[in-house]
């Protein structure tokens, strides 16, 4: 039995989950995530949400501080649909029930590196977490959304330049869905990298399917880093929130001094190419910090809650201690190419936040810009969307078999890891054009000799990740010049 739906999500992060609820009551819409419906990396973003709502702020500086973020590399039309449309959603996102930090029952406003002006919209120190968990809340109590967890999305089904659904692997079992409407909301590429501040799902999964199935992509090479992710031997790079150094945290060099203003005026609000550069510049002489110990202890806790509590299990107070801090990979900036319609270049293929690449980061995100986008670009496209008829004829498809996999949970392991090695050595915060042609090099020789089977998501999940690992590789090898986040030593 053919299953169809009219609108297909893959993925339950902001920009999935807002699409799906502002098209329900055009159709019945199925939401298909590899792991559960909160797992994904809005729930992990602490920062906030920028928008130009304060009294000192207008579009315009909003617009040029992200255009001076991107290196101008940014699509005008794009930043300024996003930009013109972000209040409207933050008050939305305020009456569904995002509990937003409130000031005398106005919305609290914070600053970030890059920005001009206080702008950012923040629930505490989890803001992603907060807004995931009130869309989840929405999307389950309403009844024309269904969700599949626990279902991996294997290749979408393109025929002469149009996309008709997508095969999945659901309880251990390969079958074919169909829709009018296939959006690709996956995520982000974090886990290509030995270091990151993404969660485990952000394996670059729909940039991988998009590729195969002849989509369009760009600006590939433009990975950002954070600067400040949690620097200690063998625990995982926790990300320690932008808005630290908003309310006042200074960097700290290995002699315990000041050293941003050797790099830009702004200091450690300057933008995140810049901040992470001179990290990695720094730590050539040794370790840096985080320091906020100057703050009201009060006003820290209250502030930084999670953080807080976080740092303090492991032996760190950031009342009082300072906080060991490396650069780690963060965001996707380019991506699957969309146009302000949300639209692909293969007809019925939708894109949306960081699988998207609608021009509006350039060639570096400016901070809290994503949340932003994502919510932007797909409530606004969703609500502009008609619903189709009912297709009951579709092209045929083979359906692949699933076989016997022959690799070990070992072999996949080892190759995994070996894969995030080349990435962070060679296509990492710093490049060479030596060590591009190197990290291609081992990248091509591990696809050719290493023999995927279709038997399981561990398995599947390895492929777009090599795969997305080459197709970023190559790009920055066509980029001779450094260009915000792309540096060439």
């Amino acid at each position: 039995m053919m299953e169809y739906f009219d609108f297909i999500v893959i993925g339950s992060g902001i920009a999935g989950l807002s699409f799906s609820l502002n098209v329900a009551k055009k159709g019945k819409v199925l939401i298909i995530t590899k792991k559960e419906v909160i797992d994904s990396t809005t729930n992990y973003a602490q920062g906030g949400i920028a928008a130009a709502i304060g009294e000192l702020d207008d579009f315009e500086k909003h617009i040029k501080d992200t255009l001076e973020a991107g290196a101008y590399h940014n699509k005008l039309s794009a930043v300024e649909f996003m930009v013109k449309n972000g209040p409207k959603y933050i008050e939305e996102l305020k009456n569904i029930g995002v509990p937003f930090t409130l000031t005398s029952e106005e919305l609290s406003l914070t600053q970030e590196g890059g920005h001009s002006q206080k702008r950012i919209i923040y629930a505490g120190d989890h803001t992603g977490n907060s807004i995931e968990t009130t869309l989840v809340n929405a999307v389950k109590s309403n009844k024309n959304i269904t969700v599949w967890e626990n279902v991996f999305a294997i290749d979408l089904l393109v025929k002469n330049q149009t996309c008709y659904g997508l095969s999945i692997l659901k309880n251990k079992k390969i079958q074919h869905i169909y829709s009018s409407y296939i959006i690709m909301a996956t995520g982000g590429v974090g886990q290509i990298y030995k270091y990151t501040t993404n969660p485990k799902i952000s394996t670059g999964d729909g940039i991988a399917m998009a590729h195969r199935a002849g989509a369009k992509t760009k600006d590939l090479e433009f990975i950002q880093f954070h600067p400040t992710a949690l620097n200690l031997p063998h625990r995982q790079k926790f990300l320690i929130s932008e808005a630290l150094r908003g309310e006042g945290a200074y960097l700290l060099n290995h002699e315990g001094k000041r050293f941003m203003q050797k790099y830009s005026p702004k200091k450690e609000l300057a933008s995140r190419d810049i901040v992470s550069r001179a990290i990695s510049i720094e730590e050539e002489s040794g370790k840096v910090y985080l320091d906020i110990t100057h703050k009201d202890k009060t006003f820290v806790k209250n502030r930084f809650p999670q953080i807080y509590k976080k740092l303090k299990k492991i032996g760190i107070d950031i009342t009082k201690d300072i906080i060991p801090i490396t650069s780690a990979a963060h965001y996707m900036c380019g991506g699957v190419v969309v146009n302000l319609k949300g639209e692909t270049n293969i007809k019925n293929l939708y894109a949306f936040g960081e699988t998207a690449c609608t021009g509006v980061h350039g060639a570096n995100r400016l901070a809290s810009n994503s949340l932003l986008e994502a919510i932007v670009f797909s409530s606004e496209i969703a609500k502009r969307l008609k619903a189709k008829p009912k297709q009951n004829k579709f092209p045929e498809f083979p359906i692949l078999k699933t076989v016997v996999c022959r690799n070990t949970a070992k072999n996949l392991s080892y190759t995994k890891r070996l894969i995030k090695e080349i990435m962070w050595k060679n296509v990492g915060l710093v490049r060479t054009t030596g060590g591009l042609k190197k990290a291609i090099l081992k990248l091509e020789k591990l696809k050719q000799d290493f023999k995927f089977y279709t038997c399981s998501d561990t398995e599947l999940e390895l492929k777009n990740i090599l795969d997305t690992a080459t197709l970023i590789t190559r790009a920055a090898l066509k980029r001779h010049n450094s260009l915000g986040c792309h540096y060439i030593r």
